[in-house]
Parts: structure tokens; C-alpha cells; sequence
């Protein structure tokens, strides 16, 4: 996650970030603009900005530093994919429960993931019969706002408006995974 938009998600300005936490405005602006990173700070201005954002210094730093180990959300899907035709269903809910993997994505902000994720599991735990891990009702209970559809989709709907291949995909997508505005069609069918 970028410090611009953790601002934007606190309701707060740069301005008014450098004024509660005492950091040069300068200073954040070079955090805000990604000129310079959070390793670079020193811990006196992690300190003090992480008190601004009623946040610890490791969840602070884990946050700003993680948005450089991100992948897109399509490779992400592919390598969640891969994790499952790798590990077989079973396994890989164990994995993903035991290691906790949801929630290490919600508190990064990073819901798109934490979705997929979950539906992963959802989806797994119906077609093997399995109940339903309980420890995500919270996240259930929520979506994202806009639909990700695959690339693919996106540009064929770009090439050709006049299909209603969004509408079709939405149609065909597994339960579990639109529940979140996510289109996911198939799972199985990795290289």
C-alpha cells in the first residue's frame, strides 16, 4: 500500500498528517510521491508518523513496505491456482487456514486477494463437502465495490461493446467468487 492512500483511507491531507505528527511536510511528500521509501526513514519519523495513523511501527512499515512485493492480480490468481492443482484442495485449505493467509491480506489492505482467497476456500469446502471456516464471517459479510473481471473479458468488452460478454461471464462465474465481485470461471484449467 502507498501512504497516499492510506491518507486518503484516514480522511487525511498530507498538510494535516506533517501538522498532527510534527514531521516536516517535506519529508512526507517524499513518502506520498514514493521518492523515498519507509526503510529509508528514520525511526524517529516511523514513530511518529505511525502514532498520526493510530497504528504501530511493524503494521506501518509492513503496509508501505509491502506495496513493493505485490503482484498483479492476475499473476496472484494464477499462483493461488497453481497452490491448489500443487497441493490438492484439501491440503491447500489446511495451508491457507493454518497459515492464516486471509487475514494477513485484509490487514495489508490488500482485499482483492483476501477475496479470492476466501472464496478459494469457500468454493474448495462446498465441492469436497467440507463446512465452512468460520474465522471469516466478518469478511462474508462484505465485497468489493466494483467487479475485477479477468483480462481477457476486459479486452474482449473493450473490442466489441456491443456483446454482452461481462454480463455472460458475471452469469457463468462460480458462486463463491462473484459473492465478492470477482469473476472466476474455472480453476482447474492452469498451466
Amino acid at each position: 500500500m502507498q501512504l497516499a492512500m492510506l491518507l486518503k483511507e484516514k480522511n487525511m491531507s498530507t498538510y494535516q498528517c506533517s501538522k498532527i505528527s510534527g514531521i516536516p511536510y517535506t519529508t512526507l511528500l517524499e513518502l506520498v510521491r514514493e521518492k523515498t521509501s519507509i526503510e529509508k526513514c528514520s525511526a524517529e519519523t516511523v514513530y511518529r508518523l505511525s502514532a498520526a495513523l493510530n497504528t504501530t511501527m511493524d503494521e506501518l512499515y509492513r503496509m508501505l513496505r509491502s506495496s513493493e512485493l505485490r503482484a498483479s492480480f492476475e499473476t496472484f490468481k494464477s499462483n493461488v491456482c497453481h497452490l491448489v492443482k500443487e497441493k490438492g484442495d484439501i491440503d491447500f485449505i489446511i495451508h491457507t487456514l493454518q497459515s492464516d493467509d486471509i487475514g494477513r491480506y485484509w490487514s495489508c489492505m490488500w482485499y482483492p486477494e483476501a477475496y479470492y482467497t476466501l472464496a478459494m476456500i469457500d468454493y474448495l469446502s462446498r465441492i469436497n463437502q467440507l463446512p465452512l471456516c468460520k474465522n471469516y464471517d466478518s469478511i462474508r459479510s462484505t465485497s468489493l465495490k466494483k467487479t475485477i473481471f479477468p483480462r481477457d473479458i476486459e479486452m474482449a468488452a473493450s473490442l466489441d461493446p456491443s456483446l454482452d460478454i461481462k454480463k455472460q461471464a458475471i452469469a457463468e462465474s462460480i458462486p463463491e467468487f462473484i459473492r465478492f465481485n470477482i469473476v472466476e470461471k474455472e480453476i482447474r484449467n492452469v498451466c
